[in-house]
């Protein structure tokens, strides 16, 4: 059975006391034992909140790292910078790094690489523009995004991995792709996986569903059969709106 798992992606949000708040208010609420709960605070809030949660059942991930191990790279973070405060999960690809700061498929696989070899755990993410969207165009660009960063991996690298698809038409828009679209969009990727390793391992990936997930959707997008949670934005900064999302398996 693949893992169900609700991620939290607070973006650049939340100082330390509005940090110390949010986490006070997540952890009045019981996590549930079939899902597995992360939140991704900015690079200065990942101390705080390891230690905070260090006897409570939600992981800290980082919402980026750098590729190179120690070098005059002035403002970037490391995974072993990461992993010495306790964080051993990356966010790597969201659409805000490849838009605004110009990531692109062949320089994320070289941070791909480099998690790996770290022991890093990955939360990859990917999917189409709007207008790529309307052209019909989405399949092609999430089969060219997934074989240029991810699918020279081997086999074994994929125990690291957890997909998460962000229609970034639907990122903070209010927007939301139908059930359907979503299924439609998992069910191809899986497919991408099986078609490039086999069915065994396509059929443990855990794929997120990113795209303006909310307590009033999150239920019926998770019931489509080939989602497996969602990585939230905006909802993850209000815990009732967030643990009602974790809840809606």
């Amino acid at each position: 059975m693949r893992n169900q798992i609700v991620a939290g992606n607070w973006k650049m949000n939340n100082d330390t006391a509005e940090t110390e708040i949010l986490l006070d208010n997540l952890m009045q609420h019981q996590i549930r034992e079939d899902v597995s709960v992360y939140i991704a605070p900015a690079f200065t809030q990942l101390t705080q909140s390891v230690v905070k949660l260090k006897n409570y059942p939600i992981a800290v991930a980082a919402q980026n790292m750098n590729a190179v191990a120690s070098v005059a790279h002035t403002g970037e973070i490391s995974s072993s910078m990461l992993k010495g405060v306790g964080v051993n999960t990356v966010i790597l690809g969201h659409s805000e790094r490849r838009s605004l700061y110009g990531e692109t498929d062949d320089s994320l696989k070289v941070k791909v690489i480099k998690a790996i070899e770290d022991g890093m755990g990955i939360m990859f993410c990917f999917g189409e523009e709007l207008s790529e969207r309307k052209e019909n165009k989405h399949f092609e660009l999430v089969k060219m995004q997934l074989d240029s960063a991810l699918f020279d991996l081997p086999n074994n690298a994929w125990k690291q991995i957890i997909l998460a698809y962000e229609p970034v038409w639907a990122i903070g828009t209010g927007e939301t792709a139908s059930p359907g679209q979503v299924q439609e969009m998992h069910a191809f990727i899986r497919e991408q996986i099986k078609l490039q390793y086999d069915s065994e391992l396509a059929n443990q990936v855990s794929i997120l569903y990113g795209g303006s997930v909310k307590p009033n959707n999150a239920k019926e997008i998770f019931s489509m059969t080939d989602v497996d949670g969602g990585l939230i934005g905006g909802a993850s900064l209000k815990s009732d709106d967030f643990m009602a999302i974790v809840n809606a398996f």
